[in-house]
């Protein structure tokens, strides 16, 4: 089983092609945030790496979010396209289950971050368990103040990972028993997904392209301010 796996919830946009075997090829970018250009290449590149054909690819998996709203938008529109293309279902898995997944193993209490802008940051909390990682709360938007602010409440040790602790980092660095990822985990990765979403397809938990649900948590900036300045001052 081949799985084609797009990520696009962050600055960076990749996608990787894999099954049992793991990871055959993948490929990211992050200067720019040129989705839309980078995203078409970036197919056909690891597909010719891993040395197959887009008629061999049984499932698509694709990151739902939370994330920056153009960036999500164009990952999952092109996933769709290419899953009813060559009609085959498809795989949703959240960015901070992304993030959280190349960390699987910390005994500490892991923090998934995304930085939303706007002074705000989507977050999850994860715990270790046999065999990978599990959330322990649902996914949410806030600011770093209030996420900081549950994490010292919980007093434990604590692994964040992602761009949105490392923007904040003057906040979450304060922190007692808080420890920072480097950038090399800033981002959720094309590879991790593709490792996520075999195990779903192994247990045949997909959907098809119509069913997909992408998750925004909030409204894009563009409405938002649309919205600011439609109110009455």
């Amino acid at each position: 089983m081949l799985i084609l796996g797009i990520e696009s919830a962050t600055a960076q946009v990749g996608c990787a092609i894999g099954g049992h075997e793991g990871v055959l090829a993948s490929a990211h970018s992050a200067k720019g945030r040129r989705h839309v250009e980078n995203l078409a290449p970036q197919i056909d590149f690891v597909r010719r790496q891993a040395r197959i054909e887009l008629e061999e690819v049984s499932v698509v998996a694709v990151d739902l979010g939370p994330g920056l709203f153009t960036g999500l938008r164009v990952g999952i529109s092109t996933a769709m396209s290419l899953a009813h293309a060559v009609g085959v279902p498809m795989i949703g898995v959240s960015s901070l289950d992304l993030l959280a997944f190349p960390v699987r193993f910390s005994p500490r209490l892991i923090a998934a971050t995304i930085d939303a802008r706007r002074g705000e940051v989507f977050y999850a909390l994860y715990r270790h368990v046999p065999g990978g990682v599990q959330r322990v709360s649902e996914p949410r938007v806030g600011t770093p103040e209030e996420l900081a602010s549950e994490l010292q409440a919980r007093g434990e040790e604590c692994l964040m990972v992602g761009d949105g602790a490392l923007r904040y980092a003057e906040i979450f660095g304060e922190l007692k028993g808080t420890e920072i990822a480097d950038q090399g985990l800033a981002h959720p990765t094309a590879g991790s997904l593709v490792q996520l979403a075999h195990a779903q397809a192994m247990r045949e938990e997909w959907v098809q392209p119509w069913e997909l649900k992408p998750m925004y948590l909030r409204k894009p900036d563009a409405e938002i301010n649309w919205i600011k300045r439609e109110t009455p001052s």
